[in-house]
Formats: structure tokens, C-alpha cells, sequence
């Protein structure tokens, strides 16, 4: 059913952050204002920021809040798109082409139509349900609100013990974060090791460097309860078997495709619970609607299998491709092969395509290696060891996945293998790359080209 006035169009977008203002701003270059009118709600109180800054401006490298504000709400509205901040989106009446939305702070609600439809809901973090959760001092950190707040605890409180739930990324970056804050720092895991994004023996180097950090890691422990003091503030966290003190605990469990909008809707959900939507980002099914960003699930182009990857490089390439596809003009997104980085201090921490038993799920046999090198010529100064790991199929040599860790230096150079793994190179390929060389840099072979020749040649006498 149209809802157009005229000849002009709605496209109402859900989410003011890296997609959804992304894919409206794409559209409006596209399109005038006389021909498409531009609605997009938000329920916080800030648009198009970057939430993976968050723990650089908590920890003081950030030094102002605004500087993760890409775009602001009046910048948006300068562009003529109607941004309507402190609005949630309550429904979505898909058959009637139209949503509900309740104004935060007065409570009022009403409808509004449209023609065309972007979900940007993003992903909500995972909070475990157990006793002590929604304690004062206990904080999730998603949005900028959220680390505002958490800015807010870290400077009114006393006590100088913090405890990280989680070894995760969002976990990794809060505990440098925290000690860059001076703060006694302990990280509660329910893994083996931290960073499950790696195989066990790369997270175990990233254990034992966080320790030679200063930081109390504790892993296969389960917290099943925040304890809270006479005041009803957090004053430790429990597991099974031990309390570890507390005066501020944060969350880095991970976060969940935010699509209870979306699936109450009857719109589809993959196995993450992640929207599933065709190449130009379309939801499956519905014509007019788009969704992107870390609601969606989108295909590995490795294991040729829909994940969920909640990254803000994601959102952002989504958003134009959704803008441009709803601004009358033509694009994809064809998927990813899983790359990310981070760091702890001065470990750098780097992952792209598959681990171990990613492989092993989607049935491919493959062949590991790992070797240690060094960020640059071992006799230039300031050259330190990386560890790389690298897995290439088996007989073939495709390359399926590459880790790192490392110190300066390190992260970054996951990217050769991020492009390797998107051409669909093998690892004998691989060793022939023409990759810059001084000894400032590299050594003369680069670490990613010494594990290559190494699966190569596993590759090579496995046949």
C-alpha cells in the first residue's frame, strides 16, 4: 500500500547511528527534498558516533566525548532529514506500511508512515540474568550515553577495584582502559582463555601478556552473582567458588542482534537472531524495507555461512549501500571474511576468516601452522615478536584464516591476509606477494610470508 504524498516519497529509518544515518544521508545525496522526504528516530541522544571509541575516550586517550561524534543531530537536520532524537520505535505494522513511536521523555506516541523502511536497531549488550545485575557501579558499554555514565561512576567513586565480565574484545579494550585509569583491574571469563575470536593457543598468549600488564585474569569461571553493600552499590562479584572485590564492574560479555522490533514484526531472523537480508541489503521478502549494521547477519565469504559481526566498518559500508539502493540507485554488499583488531596496552591482538573449529563446523580440513617472527629486522631498534598463525585447506592451500599477536606493529598487518582471503588466494600464492620491505618495517620476509611458506609447505606434504 503507497503512502506517498504526490510524488514524493517517505523512507523512514530506524536507528541514528552508523548505518541507519549513514544510509539516510546516502539517500538524501541522491535524492531532493521535494522527491523523498527523510524520517529517522532515535532513542538516545546522539548520532552517528563511533561506539568502538568508547573505551579510548573512558580510558583518557579520547580526551572529549565529541570527538566520536562523526555527524551531529543538527548537522543531520541541516541536510534536510527530519532526526527525531529521545524517540523509540515502539512497532512496526509492516502490511499497514507505517511505525509507532513513543517520545522518551513525554511519553506521547503516535504513527508514522512510509514508503520505504531502514531497520538500524543495532545490537544490545548481553546481560546475564542474575541476582545483583542492575546494581549502581555495574555498567554495560554500548552507546556514548553509556560511557558517559560510566565516566560518571569511575569519577565519584572511592575505591580504585574494577572487575571485567568477559574477555572479549569490548572486555580486552575495557581492562587497558581501566588501568590506564589506575585502577586494580580483574577480568572474570567464562572461556578457557580470553578472546574467544582466536584459537585457545593464541589466546593464551594473550592471557599471559595481559598478567605481565598487571592484570588478574581468571578464566572457566561463571559469575553467577553481583554482590552489592549496605548502600545497595556493587561491592564485589561472585562465582561458584570465589568473591573478587569490586567497586565498578563492566560488561564485555558481547551483545545480541537488537531485532525484537523486527521479529515481533514477523520479519526474518537468522541463526543469530540477526535480520537476513539479500545483497543490496533488502530485507528477504519485503521490497521496501532495508536493515544494517549489527542487527543483520551477513554472509562469510570463507565458510559460505551467515554470521553475526557487530562492527562498526560493517554498518557504515551497509548504510551507503542501503542509501543508495533506497535513492533510486544501484549497489551490494557482497560479505565479509571476519576481520578485526585490537589491543590491550601495547599488545596488538588481530584475527581475520576462520579459526579451528569455525573450520571444523562447516566441515573443511585444513592444515595449522604457527611461527614467531619479529615486527621488523631482528637487528633494527625496537623490533618485537608477533605470533602468527595461519590456516590453509587441506590439499588445495586455500588460505582460510590468519592471527596475530603481537606488539607495535603487529595488528595491522592482518589486512594482507584480509585481502588474500577475499581473492580467495592460497598460501603458495601468498608467498610470492610483493609486500614493501625496509628494516625499519619488516624483517626481509615478512611474518604473514613466513607462515604462509610454512602452510605451504605442510599443505604440500600432507598430498
Amino acid at each position: 500500500m503507497s503512502r506517498t504524498r504526490g510524488t514524493r516519497e517517505r523512507l523512514v529509518v530506524i536507528g541514528g547511528d552508523a548505518a541507519g544515518m549513514s544510509a539516510a544521508s546516502q539517500a538524501r545525496r541522491l535524492r531532493k527534498p521535494d522527491e523523498l522526504e527523510i524520517v529517522a528516530f532515535e532513542r538516545g541522544t546522539f548520532t552517528s558516533y563511533s561506539a568502538c571509541g568508547i573505551p579510548y575516550w573512558v580510558g583518557g586517550d579520547v580526551p572529549d566525548r565529541d570527538r566520536l561524534v562523526a555527524r551531529t543531530p543538527e548537522e543531520h537536520r541541516a541536510r534536510d532529514i527530519d532526526l527525531r532524537l529521545r524517540t523509540e520505535v515502539m512497532e512496526l505494522d509492516v502490511d499497514g506500511q507505517r511505525v509507532r513511536a513513543r517520545d522518551v521523555d513525554s511519553g506521547a506516541e503516535s504513527w508514522t508512515s512510509y514508503d520505504k523502511l531502514v531497520i538500524a536497531t543495532g545490537a544490545r549488550p548481553i546481560r546475564p540474568d542474575i541476582p545483583g545485575i542492575d546494581a549502581p557501579g555495574v555498567h554495560g558499554v554500548q552507546t556514548l550515553d553509556d560511557g558517559q555514565a560510566l565516566i560518571d561512576t569511575l569519577t565519584g567513586t572511592r575505591g580504585r577495584r574494577a572487575v571485567v565480565v568477559g574477555a572479549g574484545y569490548i572486555g580486552v579494550e575495557m581492562a587497558e582502559a581501566l588501568i590506564n585509569r589506575g585502577y586494580e583491574v580483574t577480568v572474570v571469563n567464562r572461556g578457557s582463555e580470553p578472546m574467544s575470536t582466536l584459537d585457545p593457543d593464541m589466546g593464551r598468549l594473550v592471557h599471559e601478556a595481559m598478567e605481565g600488564l598487571g592484570i588478574t585474569m581468571v578464566d572457566d569461571a561463571e559469575v553467577t552473582e553481583v554482590l552489592t553493600g549496605d548502600d545497595g552499590r556493587v561491592r564485589a562479584v561472585a562465582t561458584r567458588d570465589r568473591e573478587f572485590p569490586a567497586d565498578v564492574v563492566v560488561l564485555g560479555i558481547g551483545v545480541r542482534p537488537e531485532t525484537a522490533l523486527a521479529k515481533t514484526a514477523g520479519l526474518p531472523l537468522g541463526t543469530h537472531d540477526g535480520l537476513l537480508t539479500d545483497r543490496s541489503m533488502r530485507v528477504r521478502g519485503h521490497e521496501n524495507i532495508w536493515a544494517g549494521g549489527d542487527c543483520v547477519e551477513v554472509l562469510d565469504l570463507v565458510s559460505g555461512q551467515e554470521r553475526h559481526i557487530a562492527l562498526g566498518t560493517h554498518a557504515n559500508k551497509h548504510g551507503q549501500v542501503i542509501g543508495t539502493n533506497a535513492g533510486g540507485g544501484y549497489a551490494t554488499f557482497p560479505g565479509v571474511v571476519g576481520t578485526a583488531v585490537s589491543k590491550v596496552c601495547d599488545l596488538e591482538i588481530a584475527r581475520t576468516g576462520l579459526r579451528e573449529k569455525d573450520a571444523h563446523r562447516v566441515g573443511l580440513r585444513f592444515e595449522a601452522v604457527t611461527i614467531e617472527s619479529t615486527s621488523r629486522a631482528g637487528y633494527y631498534p625496537n623490533s618485537s615478536p608477533m605470533t602468527v598463525k595461519m590456516l590453509a585447506e587441506h590439499r588445495t592451500g586455500r588460505l582460510l584464516g590468519v592471527q596475530i599477536v603481537g606488539r607495535e606493529g603487529a595488528g595491522k598487518r592482518v589486512d594482507i591476509a584480509a585481502v588474500a582471503l577475499t581473492a580467495g588466494m592460497t598460501a603458495e600464492q601468498m608467498t610470492a606477494l610483493d609486500l614493501g620491505y625496509a628494516p625499519p618495517f619488516s624483517p626481509v620476509w615478512d611474518p604473514i610470508l613466513v607462515a604462509a611458506r610454512k602452510a605451504a609447505t605442510k599443505v604440500r606434504s600432507s598430498m
